[in-house]
């Protein structure tokens, strides 16, 4: 923090200036916050380990939305006449809480949801789960990072023991030899890692691309492999294949630090490279190069993002390139190993504190008896209390409404209508609830449906910790205080609490967090987190505190002895230094910027090979779809655009959707450049401006998933999903394309 923002903050006046945290991707790029003479808020970069003193444009315009004219400032209710109005606060909570009473009375505890987001804060993401479980007693939560690394989770999960996005610092991008991108895009997605590429290339690092489309990334690479969508999977166990028939496996590795390679071993025997390019379109002599260029290095890494992950079969696509990982030993080594890009903000955070159907905090399985003790200890109730565990994010939103399905959802952080995969099926099913709650700072797709909408704070208006895709945990500083009108949604969760205390669960005497014979007080000496370590809440409203630096504390002893363990990990310590990476158990001791170093956290300590088959997209082209569909990412917008689309200098790069088309398919259809298409698929259809490009695949199209209405991506994408993970086929599906 800044003298000034240190100043500000004890004698209580508002800071001139914040240190924090630019509001989108999970590289949490560090930035400055200052309150201009005129009265404008100012954006400035700040040299941090991820972003070195660089922003995208997207980061550059975070604070204009702050003071925006669509800005919720007073609670909507909807009318007799279906309009939403002004309301009071009082009146917006009445009507949640009657209506939350009449369906807890009418269909269970059950028949209540609640649909989190990866952006929210740890402590947002954490007081959320617990009210699910604590003030609603439902099972159904679940949030949209489910849709973002849930395959790489799952997939890191059963080979490594542990799902940290990226086991290693960032930086250590820079100083491999081998940089493998599969399925990912960063110089459009996040765009100040590219730093770090750039140092690596300079260093004479050789840097793969596997992606259908020759993103900006893949312009960039020194090889470029262009798969078939849903083929990555077939890829990665070409180049093992090649590993093993090159003698490039690192054997004593293996030995040593790993179990079930032989099964892996057999399996891939039969991807032939000349089988996996007919079944790909990878060249073999790419797929030699590939594999060479990985196991001569002194040093590489693999990293995997949505491109590889959203699929029916992403965790299985994931462990392939895991098994790679492993057998050229690399997870453990300096400047080596596998990661995963995480997309969110908070997606790494928001998934280990309890947003997740089967997850407690600290990364606690919702099912094992010492967890659910642990955590309902911490909570002050019963373990037997706790509900079970959920179902994943699509199964929840399509039950909605249904005769067996939850009859109210609240949801917090999250556009569903536009980011849902099959989107207009799940626009429907949140049409047919009896109570839509939604919690937001702007009226998005989702909100224009709700019930009752309750405007919340934003990002530079209050304090709260995130963790990066490196597992690093920051502070994220408030510049200002909420509009009037405007509450927090730690607030709000508490107004809820409050007011459903006859159904929340009785007190139940807690446990002091010393969960083992060596385990000290983590508090420190900070008198607020201090106070959040005595026993046993009363009231909903204790239960539930509105002060972040409370939660988090409470948050530190809920993780304690978890998989993601942040009882060491202090407001305090992250001040002091540039963030602090799980797992930190002692206040005192080391945090882990690097994991596997010298065991992995598996009940042998060995990590895993998982055997993993290629097998088809759960749809395949015919003569009525052709075509191959995926989706992705532009520059200057982000996730479902509610908030990038409404930024000038973003709108303007970036004004409309559009359908990526290869020239030759466009000829053959009779489109021409900026003629509106129509993309079909058996589940909707998209409408947009035709963009004609030879860097994509003649059999592939391609289009952005940011915009509503007749460009809405989603309308078209599949709703299958990964039997592991949960997650969704967003990136492949079968289409027809005819001009509009």
């Amino acid at each position: 923090m800044t003298d000034g923002a240190r100043a500000a903050t004890r004698t209580g006046s508002p800071p001139r200036e914040a240190e924090t945290h630019c509001p989108y991707c999970a590289l949490q790029c560090g930035m400055v916050l200052r309150n201009t003479d005129d009265g404008r808020i100012e954006v400035q970069p700040r040299q941090f380990p991820t972003n070195r003193g660089g922003l995208c444009q997207k980061g550059w315009t975070a604070a204009e939305l702050l003071d925006h004219p669509d800005r919720l400032t007073t609670p909507l209710v909807r009318d007799p006449s279906g309009e939403l109005r002004p309301a009071s606060w009082n009146d917006a909570l009445d009507r949640i809480t009657d209506g939350l009473r009449t369906i807890h009375r009418t269909h269970g505890r059950d028949a209540v949801a609640v649909f989190g987001g990866g952006g929210l804060t740890n402590e947002k993401a954490y007081a959320l789960g617990k009210f699910a479980r604590v003030a609603l007693r439902t099972r159904h939560i679940d949030y949209n990072g489910r849709w973002c690394m849930s395959s790489a989770a799952a997939a890191g999960l059963r080979a490594f023991g542990v799902d940290r996005g990226l086991p290693f610092p960032l930086t250590d991008l820079g100083r491999t030899e081998t940089l493998l991108l599969v399925g990912a895009n960063p110089a459009e997605t996040m765009p100040p890692l590219m730093r770090h590429v750039a140092d690596q290339q300079a260093r004479g690092g050789r840097l793969i691309v596997v992606d259908p489309r020759l993103t900006a990334t893949a312009r960039q690479a020194d090889l470029h492999l262009q798969p078939l969508p849903g083929t990555d999977l077939a890829v990665a166990n070409a180049l093992l294949h090649i590993a093993l028939t090159e003698g490039l496996i690192d054997r004593e590795y293996v030995a040593a630090r790993t179990e079930g390679f032989d099964a892996v071993r057999r399996t891939v025997a039969g991807y032939w490279p000349a089988e996996v390019e007919r079944l790909s379109g990878v060249p073999v002599a790419d797929l030699e190069a590939t594999a060479r260029l990985l196991g001569t290095a002194g040093s590489a890494v693999i990293l995997t993002a949505r491109g590889a992950e959203q699929h029916a079969k992403g965790v299985d696509t994931v462990s392939a390139y895991v098994n790679l990982a492993l057998a050229l030993g690399l997870p453990g080594r300096p400047h080596s190993g596998y990661g995963c890009l995480t997309g969110q903000g908070n997606g790494q955070g928001g998934r280990e504190h309890g947003q997740k159907a089967d997850q407690l905090p600290g990364y606690r399985k919702i099912d094992d008896p010492a967890a659910r003790a642990h955590v309902a200890g911490v909570w002050g109730v019963d373990p037997a209390e706790l509900p079970g565990p959920g179902v994943p994010a699509y199964q929840l939103l399509d039950s909605l409404g249904t005769p067996d399905g939850p009859r109210a959802l609240l949801v917090f952080g999250s556009n569903p209508v536009v980011s849902a995969p099959r989107a207009a099926r799940v626009e429907s099913r949140l049409r047919g609830l009896d109570l839509l709650v939604v919690a937001d700072f702007l009226r998005s797709e989702t909100a224009e449906l709700a019930d009752v909408v309750l405007p919340v704070a934003q990002w530079a208006e209050e304090d709260g910790t995130m963790t990066n895709l490196e597992g690093r945990v920051l502070r994220r500083r408030a510049l200002r205080e909420p509009p009037p009108g405007v509450r927090t949604d730690l607030a709000v969760l508490a107004d809820l609490a409050d007011r459903l205390d006859d159904t929340a669960a009785a007190p139940f005497p807690a446990v002091p967090l010393t969960a083992g014979p060596t385990r000290t007080d983590p508090t420190g000496s900070d008198p607020a987190e201090a106070s959040a370590v005595s026993p046993g809440p009363a009231t909903a409203r204790d239960r539930f505190p509105t002060d972040p630096r409370v939660v988090f504390a409470e948050l530190r002893r809920a993780s304690a002895g978890g998989v993601a363990d942040y009882a060491g990990v202090t407001w305090d310590r992250i001040e002091a230094s540039d963030g602090v990476f799980w797992p930190c158990p002692d206040p005192d001791g080391p945090d882990t910027p690097r994991l596997f170093a010298d065991a992995f956290p598996t009940p042998t300590g060995r990590a895993r090979f998982h055997p993993v088959h290629h097998r088809p997209a759960a749809e395949e082209v015919c003569a009525d779809y052709p075509l191959h569909f995926t989706t992705g990412r532009v520059l200057a917008q982000y996730q479902s655009g509610a908030q990038t689309r409404r930024v000038a200098a973003l709108r303007r790069a970036a004004p409309h959707g559009f359908v990526e088309l290869h020239p030759d398919l466009a000829a053959r259809l009779g489109v021409a450049e900026g003629d509106e298409v129509r993309v079909a698929s058996r589940r909707g259809e998209l409408r947009a401006p035709a963009r004609l490009s030879p860097t994509i695949r003649p059999d592939t199209v391609f289009a952005p998933f940011h915009w509503p209405g007749a460009a809405r991506a989603n309308s078209v994408t599949n709703d299958a999903v990964d039997p592991v993970s949960g997650m969704p086929e967003f990136k492949i599906c079968a289409v027809r394309v005819e001009r509009a």
